[in-house]
């Protein structure tokens, strides 16, 4: 059958829909959460930029910090179960909060901890639902099912910040964030609902008694083995680094260096939204066209030569740059994450899924707050324009290390070659 036929009978899998819904119902949950928990700070506790600042660093840290840990434990327990339990416990761990709120008796340390916790249970379902899809699905329809993910995902990120901020101006943040928890509670039965079949051990390369320490060099075996995934690995953290420290700043200087009105502001940001979805719709075929490997490299090029539009701005026209910045950021950003999704996914082995993936994780995300908080001090030194150069700089050079002259040859790509099979102990993709 055709990758065309495949893609197109994923709208008849069942356990493949479960997972849409689960994206797009999870989606929502983590941003009503996310905004209702820091107007519940600045409500009920009258937090400062500090309080705020720690807050949205503690929904980060636990994802560059435990993501290989939460790695080793996807590929050695039973998946489904992990999965249903890490979003019942975010339920209850939310939930919590807005009990405590109602009884007026939210406190910091509650707030900061339930952030954490809740950032530590979202990257590690991340982690887990990056090793179940090729299971789901199979190898060869990944690049479509990554599209579609990401499509279910990106509408909970558009539709989520506006239901939470209706939430919270008609009942409070308190109810809103019960509205959070019933989501996550909602999200747990969609993820129980697929096959058992989930819960079958895949064939294992640990031996009896292996510490966490040998599993965890397992897994930075294959990253550093595969040598497209280690390059992609190492171009994104950097492209991270320099994306971080322009996103820190952009808000600062939009408004107040190139005098931007919010009504613009606004219009710019939904930019980054349409252009999205246009990366979505886009994926598949360049993927399938230029081959996985060609197209992570154009697009993360792209991505990182889109930065130098953000400092460019302050030379004249403000308004169309940056709307061009973020439609060429989103829509080559997007295929590219799709793209190195998909290929860490077919070069990865069964067992080594939630490993390989948690490395990755860690990696990328571990230099978003780095490049955040460098940007931020050194901009309050140098000015925010000679930052955002040099962030621009640091992202396109990152982003050009793929195009490096290697000795392979051949790239991943799903029309040229056929995807490494699965594990030979592995169970057949549930139907």
């Amino acid at each position: 059958m055709s990758l065309l036929l495949d893609d197109r009978s994923l709208r008849r899998h069942r356990p493949f829909l479960l997972l849409c819904a689960e994206q797009a119902v999870g989606s929502v949950g983590r941003q009503v959460t996310a905004l209702a928990l820091m107007l519940l700070a600045v409500t009920e506790l009258d937090a400062g930029p500090l309080g705020a600042a720690v807050i949205m660093a503690l929904t980060y840290l636990p994802g560059a910090l435990l993501s290989p840990f939460a790695g080793v434990l996807v590929d050695r327990v039973p998946l489904r179960r992990l999965l249903v339990l890490a979003t019942s416990a975010q339920a209850l761990v939310v939930g919590s909060v807005a009990f405590a709120a109602a009884v007026g008796r939210v406190t910091w340390p509650q707030v900061y901890v339930v952030a954490g916790v809740s950032g530590a249970l979202t990257f590690t379902l991340s982690v887990g639902l990056q090793a179940a899809l090729p299971r789901v699905v199979g190898p060869e329809r990944l690049l479509g099912a990554n599209s579609v993910l990401t499509g279910a995902r990106t509408a909970g990120q558009i539709g989520g910040p506006a239901l939470g901020g209706v939430l919270v101006g008609l009942v409070g943040a308190a109810p809103a964030l019960e509205a959070g928890s019933a989501a996550y509670a909602v999200e747990a039965l969609l993820l129980f609902a697929l096959p058992v079949a989930l819960d079958t051990p895949v064939g294992r390369r640990d031996t009896p008694g292996e510490s966490p320490t040998a599993a965890l060099r397992a897994g930075l075996a294959v990253v550093r083995g595969e040598w497209q995934l280690w390059r992609m690995v190492l171009a994104g953290a950097g492209l991270n680094l320099g994306s971080g420290a322009a996103a820190a700043l952009f808000v600062l200087y939009a408004t107040r260096d190139l005098g931007l009105p919010a009504w613009q502001l606004g219009i710019v940001f939904a930019m980054m939204s349409a252009a999205t979805v246009i990366g979505i719709l886009l994926a598949g075929r360049l993927g399938r066209t230029m081959g996985l490997w060609r197209a992570t490299r154009v697009c993360g090029l792209l991505t990182g030569a889109s930065v130098f539009l953000i400092p460019a701005a302050s030379w004249g026209a403000a308004f169309p740059l940056l709307l061009a910045y973020q439609l060429f950021y989103g829509l080559s950003g997007t295929v590219w994450a799709i793209s190195m999704t998909t290929t860490q996914q077919l070069v990865t082995p069964a067992d080594l899924q939630g490993r390989v993936a948690g490395f990755t994780q860690a990696a990328l995300l571990g230099t978003v707050p780095v490049g955040a908080l460098g940007g931020g001090a050194v901009a309050a030194w140098l000015g925010n324009v000679p930052v955002l150069v040099a962030s621009a700089a640091v992202a396109l050079a990152s982003a050009a290390t793929m195009w490096a002259p290697s000795g392979t040859r051949e790239g991943v790509s799903p029309s040229a070659a056929e995807p490494s099979p699965p594990s030979p102990h592995a169970p057949s993709a549930p139907r």
